[in-house]
């Protein structure tokens, strides 16, 4: 039989780390540009980020806390994400400092403009998609209470992707190496070509 580690939540977990990340995971990473009101820029990757609709194509991230990234999409509402590809690894983790600078300058980062929205797209990220805000949600425990969590929602309007990635028109998840965060400090693992399978949907 199986030995199970169980433990509630609510009561801890009993380890020397909290595993929920590590089990959750790996996961792709929201690096979110978004730009105040005002102009100011901001750059910023969530640990929290997925896609969850097709059509119309809807990605979202969480913001554990009120942060400059959500009181941005909330002034604009609009925001961009920016593949986190190996080569720009040590940019993007960077760019997770709290501090009142232009995560743009602290990180040595170009940016390229944006067609559909205000903010500007990571120079160097093989793929970007521009999006508008559609909801902002904020996040309850089971027995509806509100959590400092924002669960913030946007239409993908426009995509840029670096030609060198489509082979006869088809993306090569692999070859754009995507990173993604695990568990722990500062755990990220890298999706490559050897770690790929094929199941074909039942029919």
């Amino acid at each position: 039989m199986t030995d199970f580690h169980s433990y509630v939540p609510a009561d801890g977990h009993g380890l020397p780390h909290d595993p929920f990340n590590a089990i959750v995971a790996p996961r792709p990473i929201g690096w979110i540009s978004s730009v105040s009101a005002g102009g100011k820029r901001n750059l910023a990757p969530y640990s929290f980020f997925n896609a969850f609709n097709y059509r119309p194509p809807i990605i979202g991230f969480a913001s554990t806390g009120a942060k400059d990234t959500l009181a941005n999409v909330r002034e604009t509402g609009a925001f961009v994400w920016n593949l986190a590809a190996r080569g720009q690894g040590e940019a993007m983790n960077a760019t997770s400092a709290t501090t009142d600078r232009d995560e743009f300058v602290l990180a040595g980062l170009d940016t390229l403009p944006s067609v559909a929205v205000a903010p500007p797209r990571v120079a160097g990220s093989p793929v970007q998609f521009e999006c508008r805000l559609t909801q902002i949600v904020q996040l309850t425990d089971a027995g509806g209470g509100a959590i400092p969590t924002w669960l913030v929602l946007g239409e993908v309007v426009h995509v840029h992707i670096d030609r060198s990635l489509l082979d006869d028109g088809i993306y090569q998840t692999a070859r754009a190496r995507p990173i993604l965060r695990g568990g722990g400090a500062g755990d990220y693992f890298e999706v490559g070509e050897d770690a790929r399978f094929v199941m074909d949907r039942p029919r």
